[in-house]
């Protein structure tokens, strides 16, 4: 088996989860109430997941280094020039007006809603093809609606994106 970097960080939360980050390490987040064994046993468990994920991370990687301060003002001009457009269009298709756009830096996910119902991009969606984009912009939209991921928000998605599950499957295989 090979040596995985895993780091534990505790807190109030319910679940463990397992994450990959960018440097190939895995980070197990876990509440405090769950016993050093019973957690060393979960982690043994899903040894052989995470040695897939660091190696899908990796691969991912090296596909997308991290851009440059140039290709960063880039990505973000494209999303300003972009971006509202496809959220214009959806919101019309929808009927979901949100009360604002911004693009940001996030580096953990491609966009969010807030609960004033204000969108924000990550810079990092502009890498992706189109499809991805309109998914994340009809994601996000969506949430003005529906503020969680109840089975009713993705009958909405579906309304509006009937293949919005193989542009799930795109944006997580890239």
């Amino acid at each position: 088996m090979t040596d995985i970097d895993i780091t534990i960080k505790r807190s109030k939360r319910k679940t463990v989860s397992f994450e990959v980050t960018k440097e190939l390490t895995i980070l197990v987040k876990a509440p405090y109430h769950i016993p050093g064994n019973e957690l060393s046993a979960m982690i043994e468990k899903h040894r052989h997941w995470m040695e897939k994920a660091i190696e899908r991370q990796r691969t991912r990687n090296l596909l997308y280094p991290e851009p440059s301060e140039a290709e960063i003002k880039e990505l973000i001009v494209k999303g300003k020039e972009i971006l509202p457009q496809k959220v214009e269009y959806y919101s019309s298709l929808t009927g979901l007006v949100p009360t604002g756009i911004k693009i940001t830096s996030a580096k953990k996910r491609f966009g969010s809603c807030s609960g004033r119902n204000s969108l924000c991009f990550s810079y990092q969606l502009m890498k992706y093809p189109d499809e991805c984009i309109d998914y994340v912009v009809l994601h996000e939209i969506a949430h003005i609606k529906h503020h969680n991921h109840s089975k009713e928000f993705y009958a909405f998605i579906e309304k509006y994106m009937p293949d919005y599950k193989e542009r799930v499957k795109l944006l997580r295989s890239l």
